[in-house]
């Protein structure tokens, strides 16, 4: 169907938008799908996204750090941490590297054991920050040569927890697609039945229609219009309805971790206004067809 076709059938025709009722249960029917849809969808959108910034700020974050630990006796933690500092200034790749002091190793572990933990009468290994430099440090090299001149240093670059939580991230950016993309079948699915109900609920108005001489082409634009009208006005109240409760979500910070911050960002405000026009397209395209099969049937 051409660009030229589908404006003149969404054109308003006053005559042909009589041979659908203004009113009853299928006009409120898709009225309310449509804006519960596009409510859903702007959430699922805004997962979708939140997720996909998530994936990337910890993969950046946390690729280019590993951390040192130092597990030694009282006596010689001192030693092993002032060759491990040696070892790592001699290392290709890292740009910098420091000892964490024991006021920052205390806000590190009072989280889980409180503020005043009594840090110097515990066997807590000290801490070595490493941040990476370009092109990246070998980290498999540089735990052979620790191994050598430090026994007690035990190297850990966060790939094994990195790697899982970018994978969590993106596998929620991918549900958020998927559920948008199952929003729009059901929506389908949904005003479909309510045009098969609506045709069959008029199948007299529509032997009539025939009789007096009307093709079953502006029959079926008279079902598309009205229909594609209202899913728009749906989805475009559904829209607003997502997009103000996705405004009323608390804001990002360190204490929520990934469950604040779950909404858009700068242009990414404008990607739900594209909802409605995707809500009336699927409309469009559903009631299209299935007014061409009913009508089929009717004859």
């Amino acid at each position: 169907m051409s660009n030229g076709a589908i404006r003149n059938l969404l054109k308003r025709d006053t005559s042909a938008d009589r041979v659908v009722p203004p009113t009853g249960y299928t006009a409120q029917l898709t009225v309310f799908v449509s804006g519960a849809m596009a409510f859903l969808a702007v959430f699922a959108l805004a997962l979708s996204l939140a997720s996909g910034r998530l994936a990337d700020r910890w993969a950046t974050e946390l690729a280019g750090a590993a951390t040192l630990r130092i597990n030694a006796p009282a006596d010689q933690l001192a030693a092993q941490t002032k060759a491990a500092l040696a070892v790592l200034s001699q290392t290709p790749g890292v740009a910098s590297a420091r000892a964490l002091t024991a006021e920052e190793q205390i806000a590190l572990l009072s989280p889980w054991f409180g503020s005043d933990l009594p840090l110097d009468t515990l066997p807590v290994p000290q801490l070595i920050e490493v941040i990476e430099g370009e092109p990246g440090m070998d980290a498999a090299g540089l735990r052979l040569r620790l191994g050598a001149e430090v026994p007690g240093a035990v190297l850990d670059d966060h790939t094994r927890w990195r790697e899982p939580l970018v994978d969590a991230a993106m596998s929620l950016r991918r549900l958020g697609w998927v559920s948008i993309l199952l929003i729009g079948g059901a929506t389908a699915a949904m005003i479909t039945l309510a045009a098969n109900a609506s045709l069959a609920a008029n199948a007299q108005i529509i032997e009539v229609l025939r009789l007096v001489g009307a093709q079953d082409r502006f029959i079926a634009n008279a079902f598309v219009r009205r229909f594609t009208y209202r899913a728009f006005f749906g989805a475009m109240v559904g829209m607003f309805l997502g997009m103000t409760g996705v405004l009323l979500l608390p804001e990002a910070s360190d204490e929520g971790g990934f469950l604040t911050g779950l909404g858009f960002k700068g242009v990414g405000w404008l990607l739900p206004t594209l909802i409605p026009i995707l809500g009336a397209t699927v409309a469009f395209l559903a009631t299209w067809s299935a007014a061409s099969r009913k009508l089929k049937e009717l004859s």
